[in-house]
């Protein structure tokens, strides 16, 4: 295999061999010493992050016999994945040890998943695309029932395992479609024969129900609707570090894998396609935020609100030009921050045996632990879209993104669904500073790693609400090189 081949997918190298390091590693470290497994496994992901921002510049070059493509939409993708990951790592330690999740198979997991997290960014061919889906989707299941024997976390992975195989099932039926359709599973090839001029080479109506289907498979990854059922008890089930986990870097990677197959290889569709992913990204705010009015636990209430920020994020893919991919990745790294700052509450709190997160567990938390009533506050309005948070700059640019596509009226979908979603973002915020503090005080034991992990997500959040003009021009700057044949 060539150098230029092997830097094209060294993060994913790094990830995937430093996993498999750490399984062996763990193999002589004993139930309390597990901890070390963790910091190790944030040294990969730093040493993968940083080997992606170091190739952020590197001209765009197919790898792999064409299978995989490396440019700076990648990088960008691989340098976020990884720090959602370590960040990730860093809230589950306290974690794991007051629920006595003494497993260090859990950070291996962990490391497997975002290997093929970044694997479904680069891929350039459908079937790679189909493994990576599979590679981060396996050790989620076991991550979302690794709290054994705890019923509820068995049943969430149940749960995920039976509905992700028919998803599964759907993407590889829709790739076999596309295949039967143009005679390939290249997007480039396929790109071409989009393009050509003159006689049809591929067969529209198999390829149209093939791309629906392939974007029927993906929506379940990123929780749009009608794909969306499993998310709410999964998300509730299963622990809160691993659903912190699910909530950010499984939509980074759904929706780079949607970006990929649509934006950059069925591009020259947009007309038939553009129509349906719109409808979708309405059914999904609507579902998402009307859903999420109802609910009395938080984690079933981040829940649906995840949904419906899938919905927001559909609406920069609808746009279908270079600002809306661009409003995308700049929304999902936005979305990561604010939702990890937002679960690193909810760690703490649930911090302990026996875990509580319904609303009234909240009650006058912003009296009792200040910090963190402060932290999750910054976080709901965040998710609102209150400027100067990083959240209003990233609707802004989906809005923006959608209105010079001509989906002006989409825009205005969005904006009022935000406007919905105000009442159970702040109905958590009166709960936490207006409501009396529970009679039974629970003790939320401080801890350095969870601390770093929340005030680099909080830091974030205002950083790119504040300046986003430097993370705008490295993923603009990422997307041309995307395109650029």
């Amino acid at each position: 295999m060539a150098v230029n081949e092997l830097l094209s997918i060294l993060p994913f190298l790094i990830v995937t061999i430093g996993g498999i390091a750490l399984l062996l590693i763990d193999l002589g470290l004993k139930a309390t010493q597990k901890s070390t497994v963790a910091w190790l496994s944030v040294a990969v992901l730093a040493l993968a992050g940083l080997s992606a921002l170091f190739q952020m510049g590197r001209p765009p070059a197919e790898a792999l016999y064409g299978m995989v493509r490396a440019d700076g939409y990648v990088f960008f993708l691989d340098a976020l994945l990884a720090t959602i990951g370590a960040l990730s790592v860093l809230l589950a330690m306290r974690y794991n040890e007051a629920r006595e999740i003494w497993r260090g198979e859990f950070y291996v997991l962990l490391l497997f998943s975002v290997s093929g997290m970044m694997l479904m960014g680069r891929a350039l061919n459908l079937l790679v695309l189909f493994v990576a889906v599979e590679l981060l989707s396996i050790p989620l299941y076991v991550l979302c029932g690794i709290a054994r024997p705890r019923l509820e976390s068995e049943e969430s992975a149940m749960k995920y395992f039976l509905i992700g195989a028919f998803a599964s099932g759907f993407l590889i039926y829709g790739i076999a479609l596309v295949y039967g359709a143009a005679g390939t599973t290249s997007l480039s090839v396929l790109l071409d024969k989009l393009n050509a001029v003159g006689e049809r080479t591929y067969d529209s109506a198999l390829l149209f129900a093939g791309a629906a289907l392939i974007l029927a498979g993906l929506g379940f990854k990123v929780a749009a609707a009608p794909f969306h059922m499993w998310t709410p008890d999964v998300y509730e089930g299963a622990p809160t570090a691993v659903t912190a986990f699910m909530a950010t870097a499984t939509k980074v990677a759904g929706f780079a894998g949607i970006l990929r197959v649509f934006m950059f290889g069925f591009e020259p569709l947009l007309a038939t396609w553009q129509p349906v992913v719109a409808g979708l990204a309405v059914l999904t705010m609507i579902v998402g935020n009307v859903a999420a009015l109802v609910q009395n636990n938080v984690k079933r209430m981040l829940a649906y609100s995840s949904i419906a920020h899938a919905g927001y994020v559909l609406i920069g893919v609808a746009a279908g030009n270079d600002a809306g991919a661009g409003s995308v990745l700049f929304y999902l790294a936005v979305y990561a921050f604010i939702t990890l700052a937002a679960f690193a509450v909810l760690i703490a709190v649930g911090s302990s045996r026996e875990e509580d997160q319904t609303f009234d567990a909240y009650a006058g938390l912003g009296r009792r632990r200040p910090v963190l009533g402060i932290v999750m506050a910054i976080a709901m309005f965040s998710l609102i879209g209150i400027p100067p948070s990083a959240g209003f700059m990233g609707k802004y640019l989906l809005f923006s993104a959608a209105i010079a596509a001509g989906l002006t009226w989409l825009a205005v979908l969005g904006v009022l669904t935000s406007v919905i979603s105000a009442y159970f973002y702040l109905r958590l915020v009166m709960t936490m500073f207006m409501r009396e503090p529970s009679a039974m005080d629970m003790a939320i034991p401080a801890h350095a790693p969870r601390a770093l992990a929340t005030a680099i997500s909080v830091a974030a959040v205002f950083v790119f609400g504040l300046l986003p003009a430097p993370l705008l021009d490295v993923i603009n700057a990422g997307i041309q090189s995307a395109v650029a044949r």
